[in-house]
């Protein structure tokens, strides 16, 4: 290494000598200028090998607030001593370069972890955005030319995370979320998930989330962090689509529905995004805002109702439901079931009829000038001349009808004679019938006597030892061929003279 450096110094002062030369013959320094050349450029090469500084990553990307090593080794000449080692950012020329160790920025964050030997290694802690910058090792020895910054230096950057996902995407599809930074980080990371801020475990790959398929339920705000850093990323939100589901329709108010009253019907669906909604009394289409309100409800408004939704994914209809409204008996009248005017011991038929809901189950009858009632029941059978009425009642109220009108007349003369002959006829029939029992049963006594007489005399007759062995014959019936009344045929035949009489009287 001596001889060497003698020779580089024998160059030198040849060098020296043969500029000095040039200056005072042209020719001279036209023929020596390629050689002196030459020799500089050989000075050069041999004192950049001898002073060096190696950077082993030029390039560091960090997250915000984690710590950074920026690790080097550097050379110099020997017969030189380390006198100061330090780091420095963003130099500029003619300017002594800042030792970043006694910057109040950095003094409190930066540690010098080399030797004054070879070993240049800093840590940097809690790095921000503010630390974004060239940093160089710079040291200085004990000789006045012995001052080296080394380059090219670390270039620090200090990126943001974003999270890269789909704005929209429909229920079922493929979904894949990517926590990305603007450099890629020098030291390989473990990403949490984060949705609606609770901690995702299934799905994560790396720097990614798949969702597949995706579902309405994973809608939400994402975000992404690195594990063991304070950094996440800008939350995202993930926007699921699908077609409606659990279409209802929910009323409003009393559960009894009275006519005059507010209803108010309210269609809802499960959609994204929010359904075009439509509203149909049976199949007629009757409104398309999602609250169908009908003010002062009527009978004509009974009936069933259904809301159908529709997104641009698809459509549902509600289950239909039924408003039944109620009111109280109107509309009564009596119905007449035939001729208004009746004969004396006829009558006529009236029926109360009324519009209700629910339908009217009590009916009182009335008779105009009378107070209370003199029927009930649906219908009525008026015997009675007179105006008529009836009430109908439910459980809302009752109402009463008009009056109509029976009246009963008379029979005719012609009638009244036509009866008074016949029952006249029939009363001479049952005198005669009331005769010929008595006379027929005068003639039965006499017979049963003339044949108690005559067995009488036969017993005694019949005594004597002539006629012992005679017998008579029980089983054959005595007949008077002229007693027609005792023949079986009439056996079961009872008259009674009572019963005639009261025929009578009856016509």
């Amino acid at each position: 290494m001596k001889r060497g450096r003698g020779v580089i110094r024998g160059l030198k002062n040849a060098a020296i000598s043969h500029c000095r030369c040039v200056i005072g013959v042209a020719m001279s320094v036209k023929m020596a200028r390629p050689l002196s050349l030459i020799f500089l450029h050989m000075i050069h090469r041999v004192s950049a090998a001898d002073w060096a500084v190696n950077y082993s990553f030029p390039h560091i990307c960090a997250l915000k607030d984690s710590s950074v090593i920026m690790s080097c080794t550097y050379t110099y000449p020997t017969g030189h001593q380390i006198r100061k080692a330090y780091w420095t950012k963003d130099p500029v020329k003619a300017v002594e370069p800042t030792d970043l160790s006694v910057d109040p920025e950095y003094s409190q964050r930066l540690q010098y972890l080399g030797d004054e030997q070879q070993n240049c290694t800093v840590r940097l802690s809690h790095v921000t955005e503010k630390d974004e910058h060239k940093y160089y090792f710079r040291f200085n020895t004990d000789k006045i030319e012995g001052r080296w910054l080394g380059s090219p230096g670390v270039t620090l950057n200090i990126p943001d995370i974003q999270l890269e996902s789909p704005e929209r995407v429909k229920e079922g599809d493929s979904v894949r979320l990517t926590c990305r930074s603007s450099c890629e980080l020098t030291d390989t990371p473990t990403f949490i998930w984060y949705r609606n801020s609770h901690t995702l475990t299934e799905g994560t790959i790396g720097d990614k989330l798949i969702l597949n398929p995706v579902r309405r339920e994973d809608a939400g705000r994402y975000r992404c962090a690195v594990h063991g850093h304070t950094l996440t990323s800008p939350e995202v939100y993930l926007n699921v689509t699908y077609p409606p589901k659990s279409v209802s329709v929910s009323i409003s108010g009393s559960a009894v529905i009275m006519s005059g009253d507010s209803v108010t019907l309210s269609c809802s669906s499960d959609s994204n995004p929010p359904a075009e909604i439509h509203w149909f009394k049976g199949k007629t289409y009757i409104g398309s805002e999602r609250i169908f309100n009908i003010s002062k409800i009527s009978s004509d408004d009974s009936g069933e109702y259904k809301c159908k939704t529709r997104n641009d994914h698809g459509g549902k209809y509600s289950y239909p439901v039924t408003l039944d409204v109620q009111y109280p008996p109107r509309n009564v009248s009596v119905s007449i079931n035939g001729s208004a005017v009746i004969m004396s011991g006829d009558s006529v038929s009236l029926m109360c009829i009324s519009d209700s809901n629910p339908p009217a189950l009590n009916f009182s009858w009335f008779k105009e000038n009378q107070s209370s009632a003199v029927g009930s029941g649906q219908s009525f059978s008026a015997v009675q001349s007179g105006r008529f009425y009836c009430e109908a009642h439910n459980p809302h109220g009752a109402q009463r009808s008009d009056a109509v009108t029976v009246t009963v007349k008379g029979r005719p003369l012609i009638l009244h004679i036509s009866i008074g002959v016949g029952c006249g006829a029939a009363v001479v029939i049952m005198m005669l019938l009331i005769w010929k029992i008595r006379m027929q049963k005068r003639n039965d006594t006499v017979e049963l006597q003339n044949q108690s007489r005559l067995h009488h005399e036969s017993s005694n007759k019949f005594t004597d030892p002539v006629y012992e062995n005679v017998k008579t014959n029980p089983s054959r019936p005595h007949h008077d061929s002229g007693d027609d009344m005792t023949d079986p045929v009439y056996e079961n035949v009872e008259i009674s003279e009572a019963d005639l009489i009261r025929s009578a009287v009856h016509c």
